[in-house]
């Protein structure tokens, strides 16, 4: 029995070989192009702020002056933490989808 390979991937070794540079080519430019954006999440109903980078670099946090409670520290680390989360949520989502576009068509896609 022979074993076949999903259409588009035949043409011998040089032809796969070309397809995976040309993928590879692909993820870094998708990589580079998240690490470049920023992502926001609020928490708090919006009164805590951060902003990650998509290489998950924390670059700044906004905190509303009404939630700053010296006697409930607690809720405002909350806050932030939930916040930050988020942000950084959103860009492995992002990543995900990214490569999830390139990598969709693969023979072995899926397979963990």
């Amino acid at each position: 029995m022979k074993s076949r390979l999903p259409q588009g991937y035949g043409g011998g070794k040089s032809d796969m070989l070309k397809k995976f540079q040309d993928m590879q080519k692909q993820l870094e430019e998708k990589t580079s192009e998240i690490e470049n954006m920023t992502f926001t999440a609020a928490s708090g109903g919006g009164a805590v702020k951060a902003t990650v980078s998509g290489k998950k670099h924390l670059q700044s946090i906004n905190i509303s002056p009404e939630v700053i409670d010296p006697n409930d520290t607690e809720m405002l680390e909350d806050l932030i933490i939930s916040a930050v989360n988020e942000a950084m949520n959103k860009v492995d989502e992002m990543t995900d989808s990214k490569m999830s576009q390139i990598t969709s068509g693969l023979p072995f896609a899926g397979l963990s």
